[in-house]
């Protein structure tokens, strides 16, 4: 019994014949139709394919975030997602090579979601640091001090650092995360370089710990190691020998830099470096931030806009050892970032930002 249910006989055995007998000629399939079709075909795989990466990504987010935070649990009215946070930043020099802990890096931040926003200060590695209860030094001592005494005080080093700086700022810190050399470099590899100006030929080498700073003034594409030079140049031991900088510089540059890879995490490379930036923070990173709270972050800042983080630096005078800090500037500082946790900033005027930058 057949199964042809349309009774009309099985296609090929009775072609379509012409008043003139004739089977009819076989139409040119149309050029524009098929690269219509191809291309087509080629979006929908691209779909297929970032969505693919996507659940990929996000597994991979998933894991590192799991690996990295802490597992306390979040409560509702404390999520970043609704509630105005404080974090220290510090990134560390630490390198296998020499295991010192220096914080070359040390800037507070302030995020607000109801506005989608942060402020973002920094202070000079060489500031004179002068409190009641701790003893005067260098600011970027404090943490492998602190480091050297946990055993000793069972507070862990970036616990003794929240609480300091909280007590310097006159704000609570709710979160610290310290960063080393590997974890700027990865990011920034991961993220296929940044493009910063280079403000002056740089040049210093240190076989000691693998240094090799060189760098030409103008308009660079950096990749991780060099931008790494770049944010720490101090001064040249070059034949010839290239202009010096100060801690002034090296905050301006910092925040060059930030600035760009926000730009730099939004373009495509930023898409397809996310995963391997996250593995690279997650692998070079200390934080006392829950997991979950971590996730509550990436969703609510994942997309901020360049205009809405604002730079702080905070600049003073250099007289050997120290950098002495602006008090009027550091008062300002301070009245930044609680204007940030209040909602209540004024809205940068045209321009504002790139200056604060130092660009």
């Amino acid at each position: 019994m057949s199964s042809n249910r349309s009774g009309l006989p099985p296609r090929g055995q009775n072609q379509r014949v012409t008043s003139k007998g004739k089977s009819p000629k076989k139409r040119k399939k149309s050029g524009g139709k098929t690269f219509l079709k191809v291309l087509l075909s080629i979006m929908i795989l691209a779909v297929v394919g970032v969505g693919a990466y996507i659940g990929f990504l996000w597994l991979t987010v998933d894991k590192v975030i799991d690996d990295t935070g802490t597992s306390a649990n979040v409560a509702p009215e404390k999520s970043a997602k609704v509630k105005p946070l404080t974090m220290l930043l510090l990134g560390t020099d630490y390198r296998p090579k020499t295991g010192t802990h220096l914080s070359d890096v040390m800037m507070v931040i302030s995020m607000n979601p109801d506005t989608k926003s942060a402020t973002v200060v920094s202070l000079p590695r060489d500031t004179r640091f002068e409190m009641d209860g701790y003893k005067t030094n260098k600011l970027n001592a404090f943490y492998p001090n602190f480091l050297a005494a946990e055993k000793k005080s069972g507070i862990s080093a970036e616990q003794e650092m929240k609480t300091m700086m909280g007590k310097y700022f006159g704000l609570t810190i709710d979160y610290v995360t310290v960063l080393n050399f590997q974890g700027f470099r990865d990011i920034v590899d991961s993220l296929g370089g940044v493009d910063v100006n280079v403000d002056a030929n740089m040049c210093y080498r240190d076989s000691a710990d693998g240094t090799d700073i060189n760098l030409k003034a103008g308009p660079q594409h950096l990749n991780g190691e060099d931008a790494l030079g770049f944010v720490r140049y101090r001064k040249s031991n070059c034949d010839p020998r290239t202009k010096a900088s100060d801690d002034f510089d090296r905050n301006r540059r910092q925040n060059e830099v930030l600035h760009a890879l926000i730009d730099q995490a939004k373009s495509l490379n930023g898409v397809l470096g996310a995963g391997k930036v996250i593995e690279s923070v997650g692998k070079n990173m200390e934080t006392d931030l829950e997991s979950k709270q971590m996730k509550n972050m990436i969703s609510t800042y994942w997309n901020i806009s360049k205009e809405n983080v604002d730079f702080v630096p905070v600049t003073g005078q250099w007289k050997s050892p120290y950098v002495y800090v602006d008090d009027d500037e550091l008062e300002q500082a301070k009245q930044a970032l609680k204007n940030e946790l209040a909602g209540t900033k004024t809205p940068p005027s045209a321009g504002e930002p790139d200056e604060q930058a130092g660009n």
